[in-house]
């Protein structure tokens, strides 16, 4: 498996290397702002991630990640396209710049930073990839998927991470990969597969749209890779990918100082949160280096809230995926979300 994995990667570099032209520096953000309109790349519809609601509202934590950088970058949080990209098509989207920035639940590789070309500004959730499977098969834990067939998404780490996983337990599985996120599942209740290899966010997504009903499935607890799932900008723009960085850590330092959506906007004027970062004529200097208008992070933080109101909205306590905030809790209560330091 080890050789086909190999093989595989050669095949991919050979691919864009031959295909993908040198990254020539660039600077966006002028052409954001004069569009008037941020091109987020999200996915066909995962809920907690990137979904439509009823009325047609993309809603997620990508998506509102995405209203996040506009509200920063434009003053508006509403003047963003969504364009819902397979995963498949998410890095051809953003090297044809379809998008400006891709939000999609797209891991953090070195073969997809130095390969492609592309810039992962930070981390937006830190997950692992695991396994669905039916309750009445009795599957407590991958090992006993020797075998089995498991349903897997073209264009994702799956693929590799499943290889390797059966290669170090010494077992056989055999993937099933589809073309999309849709197809997969559609597959996998159908009974084409043992078990559904995914990200752990999406496959509790994916539960919860079992036609039978979600009781009938289960996550299994074990993963077995590292998953850092971060939005994604093309090479050779340092600044965009920095507001991009930024915009991000804004959400997670507001969290460290106890500013939420509600009150940002009060404690920044009382000189509390933002103000005690950096200095007034600091934050100026900065936001121009940037590109942006002051105030920037204050209006991320009003559209959307702090790292942790978006996490419980949309996977946490408050979402139907009550999804545990473990890894991607503050670093001050034993997480991994950390911002560095402003000055």
């Amino acid at each position: 498996m080890q050789i086909h994995r190999s093989i595989a990667v050669a095949a991919i570099l050979f691919a864009v290397l031959t295909t993908t032209p040198v990254v020539q520096a660039a600077d966006l953000l002028p052409t954001i702002q004069a569009r008037g309109q941020l091109r987020c790349g999200v996915s066909e519809g995962i809920p907690g991630f990137s979904q439509r609601d009823a009325d047609g509202r993309w809603t997620g934590l990508d998506a509102d990640f995405c209203r996040a950088v506009a509200a920063a970058v434009l003053g508006d949080a509403d003047r963003i396209e969504f364009v819902p990209l397979k995963a498949s098509t998410r890095f051809p989207a953003l090297e044809a710049r379809r998008v400006d920035l891709l939000a999609r639940n797209t891991t953090w590789t070195l073969t997809r930073e130095s390969v492609l070309g592309v810039q992962f500004p930070a981390v937006l959730l830190y997950d692992g990839q695991g396994f669905l499977v039916p309750v009445s098969k009795g599957i407590e834990n991958p090992r006993q998927l020797d075998g089995a067939v498991v349903c897997l998404e073209k264009g994702t780490t799956h693929v590799a991470n499943l290889q390797r996983y059966a290669h170090r337990q010494g077992i056989t599985i055999t993937p099933l990969v589809l073309d999309s996120v849709p197809e997969v599942a559609a597959a996998f209740f159908a009974g084409r597969c043992a078990a559904y290899g995914s990200d752990s966010g999406q496959l509790a997504a994916t539960r919860l749209q079992a036609p039978s009903g979600p009781e009938g499935y289960r996550v299994l607890p074990e993963r077995i890779s590292k998953e850092p799932l971060a939005p994604v900008v093309w090479g050779g723009d340092p600044r965009w990918a920095s507001v991009v960085r930024w915009v991000l850590y804004a959400l997670i330092l507001a969290e460290e100082d106890g500013i939420t959506q509600a009150d940002v906007e009060a404690k920044v004027a009382a000189g509390e949160g933002l103000g005690g970062w950096i200095s007034p004529d600091e934050y100026k200097l900065v936001s121009q280096a940037l590109g942006l208008t002051r105030g920037w992070a204050v209006r991320a933080i009003k559209t959307v809230g702090n790292y942790g109101e978006v996490f419980e909205r949309n996977l946490g306590r408050d979402s139907p995926l009550d999804i545990e905030r473990g890894l991607n809790r503050l670093w001050t209560q034993g997480g991994l979300m950390y911002a560095p330091p402003v000055d």
